[in-house]
């Protein structure tokens, strides 16, 4: 197991600082450890105050876990004033630890100053030099060099200018820029390389610095290059600001544990299908139910966005006299038509993770209104034709037009069908479980 160094900031609302560190260690299946350079109270609104704890203390919680425990990787973040900045340098340098990530903290995501002027100078001169990849946000770049760092050009000069103080490497992160994409750039003197991923729509950023420069150092105390390390660990926090949680009244932290939680989802969702699968096989009624083009059930993960988060099965369900069968083991990515049912149905109501289709029929929809089911329709014949002429439009477009006119959450979409498009009704709910509950009552005189 290897052995990550976090000299940084505690923050009493636990989203950012040494808490965020940690978790981002943990997760990502290191050993965390911590020198705090000052205390903060502080939650999602902002930081209330901060104590500054004495240089000497600082340089001994270093002593104390790199002579015992040893350190394979650290980072830096809130190093407050010019006397801790220049303790810290001389403890990386005392006890050799490198590779060193540096997160030059600068400002609160409220704004609040967590290192001061004088700090910023001492920071240029001691720590900076010493650091194998510093990570600035354009704010904190900006400062750093003097100017506004906004475009590409802007990111390219600033990056450069920043080698040039000494780091080795020095990665410019865009996530307070603008545009589609949120783009970091890296520059180990040499050469330019970019890191994309899609903007989130998210205010739960809180800590997203200190989780990207915990993951990188993670990544290079287990051995990876800084290009590999940068690249893991920005889909890395990608995933942690996507998996957020709304906590508190202002910013709310990411979640380093997105990644993991995910993977046990996984596991999660295909054991639900599995044991639908184990009823649909012993109700021969449900063949009558099955259309011409045969019956799927689907179980997205969590925030699922695209077709390979999203279980069915291979080749669908097969009508047997005794009832539906797979044909095959439930897969992600198995199946485009059920995955585009719920991933539309998702987008208006993330908890709408499953569905299933069933063969159209006025005496099932008559049932599903006498058993008080909400019902929502779309019309194909009202399909523009730029969606028509995309492959695999149509049901996102479909659900999404039902969607929008059902005043409450449905519990059967369906359409009448159109040229050479079989009518069909598909019953969505929160898990499989759900849906074949609401599909048995459909079953029911």
């Amino acid at each position: 197991m290897r052995r990550v160094l976090t000299i940084a900031g505690s923050d009493s609302g636990g989203g950012a600082g040494i808490q965020a560190d940690l978790k981002t260690i943990t997760v990502l299946g290191a050993y965390g450890m911590s020198a705090v350079t000052a205390l903060t109270a502080q939650n999602t609104l902002g930081v209330v105050s901060i104590h500054r704890l004495p240089p000497r203390f600082v340089f001994e919680q270093i002593e104390a876990v790199a002579q015992d425990v040893g350190v394979d990787a650290a980072k830096t973040g809130m190093l407050a004033d010019p006397e801790i900045v220049e303790t810290v340098a001389e403890a990386v340098e005392r006890f050799a630890l490198r590779p060193l990530v540096s997160d030059p903290v600068m400002y609160s995501k409220s704004g609040h100053e967590l290192l001061t002027a004088a700090a910023r100078t001492a920071y240029v001169e001691k720590v900076l030099p010493l650091a194998d990849l510093v990570t600035p946000n354009l704010a904190e770049a900006s400062l750093l060099c003097g100017f506004e760092v906004e475009t590409e050009t802007d990111r390219a000069r600033a990056a450069r200018i920043i080698h040039d103080m000494g780091a080795r490497a020095v990665l410019i992160k865009g996530g307070h820029g603008r545009g589609e994409f949120a783009e970091d750039l890296l520059f180990d003197g040499t050469s330019y390389r970019t890191f994309s991923a899609p903007r989130l729509p998210s205010r739960n950023t809180h800590g997203i610095g200190c989780t990207y420069s915990a993951a990188i150092a993670t990544f290079l105390a287990q051995g990876l290059a800084i290009f590999d390390a940068v690249t893991r660990a920005k889909a890395f926090v990608t995933d942690a600001l996507r998996f957020s949680h709304p906590i508190g009244k202002g910013h709310g932290p990411t979640n380093p544990y997105g990644a993991a939680f995910r993977d046990a989802q996984r596991y999660q969702v295909l054991t639900a299908l599995q044991k639908a699968a184990d009823i649909l096989r012993r109700e021969p009624g449900l063949v009558h139910l099955a259309p011409e083009v045969q019956s799927n059930l689907g179980y997205a993960l969590p925030h699922a966005a695209t077709v390979e988060e999203v279980a069915a099965f291979p080749g669908r369900l097969a009508r047997l006299p005794e009832g539906l069968a797979p044909v095959a083991f439930p897969a992600f990515g198995a199946s485009r038509h059920i995955a585009g049912i719920i991933l539309a149905a998702m987008r208006f109501d993330p908890e709408l993770r499953s569905a299933m289709n069933l063969r159209y029929s006025e005496t099932i929809l008559s049932r599903a209104q006498r058993k008080g089911l909400a019902i929502a329709e779309f019309n194909r014949g009202l399909e523009p034709p730029h969606i028509k002429a995309q492959e695999g439009a149509t049901l996102q477009w479909g659900i999404t037009e039902a969607l929008r006119a059902c005043p409450q959450r449905p519990d059967l979409i369906f359409d009448t069908g159109d040229v050479g498009k079989e009518p069909m009704i598909r019953v969505v709910g929160t898990d499989p479980q759900d849906v074949l509950e609401k599909v048995f009552l459909l079953m029911q005189d």
